[in-house]
């Protein structure tokens, strides 16, 4: 999603009346009195849906469920637009990201008092799940239905060719100085036009042919899928009241000094420019890491469906590295599904949520190894989806079982963070501006803060 459609968005959302709660209805009246009306943006989850959606109406006769499924930005657009036209879905897929603005608008339903009716246990989940749909007033928006953390895609053509062992990929450590053994094993997965690798006398930066670690964009605010690990193993935290940023810190030396050596790579000629990662053969990640331009990418859990159609190429998974904080972090994420508050169907739609939300619902899904599943007695129904599609999904999970992880940044003003960070961001890896820059990118985003609060 592009700036200008996230400043729309926000602007747009934020023009809400609470009168446009109560506005159409989203077509109640033309559908049966017990029909759901249900959205999510994963074309890959709608059959894993479509079967939930069935079961549930087996063991809840009086009701049905109604699937709609839009793409991406299509989705958050469309969602938007019924909330102000009354004509949004009674229940939706949502994200960490996204509900605190939709709280704040008084959009979502907090659902505390069927969670308690209904005696609802929350200690099924993986551990923090639960809390991250607690908002900023204390209120729970939502069931998790799944979670995400970030590992390494790696070559095992590439990482043999450079008699890199999984065992070294696996043990590979990190610092802001001199990059660790992490750096070493990238520098030697670059390979020039005439075969020299990053590691050899001659090596020519101008011209190469593989870079061993690729990336996807600047970060933004978050930087989960670029450098948000090494970041939070340097010591950095994203803010103050964190998940529930109140004072962010962009402008501090752990996170600019992560930054510098990050960008570094860039001028080592181990990781392509900006430009090149945005257009040309090397604009999608994926595309270049499956055309064999990468040796190494970071990416979430999610992404492992669009790996595995990578055919032309054997991936496998690798740790993040540790960093001098002497861990291995990564960033945990989570979707959960949250109900409408202009539903004229709170009890139908409770009942939908609930039932996405336990372990039976869970399980469906985690069979279909797309997804990890947020309730912990799935996750082996999972493992044994992603061995059976050729996947050792443990880099993903470790971080979790240590309990090394930490939330996606959240705050009502998200998209005005972003609309700050993201251009700093990106003109700070396209050399436009120095690491630096970013402690009045911090100041400019806790200005925003300070007067929305």
């Amino acid at each position: 999603m592009n700036l200008s459609r996230r400043t729309l968005l926000k602007a747009g959302i934020a023009g809400l009346a609470a009168s446009a709660v109560a506005g159409c209805n989203n077509g109640a009246a033309d559908r049966p009195d017990g029909e759901v009306s249900y959205w999510l943006w994963d074309s890959a989850q709608l059959p894993m849906y479509t079967e939930c959606a069935k079961l549930f109406q087996q063991q809840n006769p009086q009701y049905s469920v109604k699937i709609e499924q839009n793409g991406w930005g299509d989705y958050w657009n469309k969602l938007v637009i019924g909330f102000i036209s009354g004509t949004a879905p009674d229940v939706f897929t949502s994200h960490s990201a996204k509900y605190p603005l939709f709280a704040d608008k008084l959009q979502v339903l907090a659902i505390d008092d069927f969670v308690a009716k209904d005696n609802v246990d929350l200690g099924i989940y993986q551990k923090t799940l639960a809390d991250r749909w607690i908002g900023a007033d204390g209120k729970r928006y939502g069931l998790p239905k799944d979670f995400d953390t970030e590992a390494y895609f790696y070559n095992s053509a590439l990482t043999e060719a450079a008699g890199i062992s999984t065992g070294q990929l696996n043990s590979m450590t990190w610092n802001p100085q001199d990059g660790g053994t992490f750096e070493q094993i990238v520098a030697r997965l670059t390979v020039d036009g005439k075969g020299r690798r990053g590691d050899q006398p001659g090596f020519d930066k101008s011209n190469v042919k593989v870079y061993g670690l690729g990336f996807g964009d600047a970060g933004g605010a978050d930087g989960q899928t670029s450098w948000s690990w090494y970041a939070a193993t340097n010591g950095w935290k994203y803010s103050e009241g964190e998940p529930w940023g109140t004072k962010f810190f962009y402008g501090d030396p752990k996170f600019t000094d992560t930054i510098r050596w990050w960008r570094g790579l860039i001028t080592k000629g181990y990781m392509p420019s900006f430009a090149q990662a945005k257009s040309g053969i090397d604009s999608s990640a994926t595309t270049a890491f499956g055309a064999g331009r990468y040796g190494i990418t970071p990416n979430g859990s999610w992404m492992l469906g669009t790996y595995a159609q990578l055919k032309q190429v054997k991936t496998k998974l690798a740790r993040l590295p540790q960093g001098p904080n002497g861990k291995r972090m990564s960033m945990m994420n989570g979707l959960a599904d949250s109900i409408w508050a202009g539903t004229t169907r709170k009890e139908a739609s409770w009942a939908w949520v609930k039932f996405l939300g336990s372990q039976q619902a869970q399980d469906i899904v985690a069979k279909a190894g797309v997804v990890f599943p947020a309730v912990t007695a799935s996750m082996p129904a999972a493992k044994a989806s992603f061995a059976k599609a050729g996947w050792d999904i443990t880099p993903f999970l470790e971080p979790v079982e240590a309990g090394n992880v930490f939330p996606y940044p959240a705050n009502p003003n998200a998209a005005d963070v972003s609309a700050v960070m993201t251009p700093a961001m990106e003109s700070v890896l396209g050399f436009q501006s120095d690491p630096t820059s970013l402690i009045k990118a911090n100041n400019d985003v806790n200005q925003i803060l300070s007067a929305n609060s």
